[in-house]
């Protein structure tokens, strides 16, 4: 499973941005999908997350400024962030895990987790 994530770049605080993120592979569901960020000397960190379902679980820092959403049908997750902050720069990661189905002599279903490559959003002050 591969994670391909878009958006991000440079905004001055009090902007909005918008990151999107897609899955694509052998995938037969896709349970929770979300946005980690990882800010330069410190540990990456939670920004966002939803289940499949529509529940969504957001660290304090960004409630009520980022809203995150998903298109189940097209294994896509976005993450509109507004009301930007100098703290919110970081390099911003997609994640998502599920289960693969692969078709062979029998049908094959494995339990995955997968990581995007990463997108950094820069705010000014």
């Amino acid at each position: 499973v591969q994670l391909q994530a878009s958006g991000g770049g440079l905004a001055q605080r009090g902007e909005t941005l918008r990151l999107s993120c897609a899955a694509s592979g052998n995938i037969a569901t896709i349970a929770d999908m979300g946005w980690y960020r990882q800010a330069p000397g410190k540990q990456r960190e939670l920004v966002a997350k939803m289940t499949r379902d529509g529940n969504t679980n957001y660290a304090d820092s960004v409630k009520e400024r980022f809203t995150i959403s998903r298109e189940n049908t097209k294994n896509t997750v976005y993450l509109h962030m507004a009301n930007l902050k100098p703290e919110d720069t970081a390099v911003y990661y997609c994640y998502a895990d599920g289960i693969t189905m692969k078709l062979e002599a029998t049908t094959r279903f494995e339990p995955f987790d997968a990581w995007g490559q990463g997108t950094q959003v820069t705010v000014s002050s």
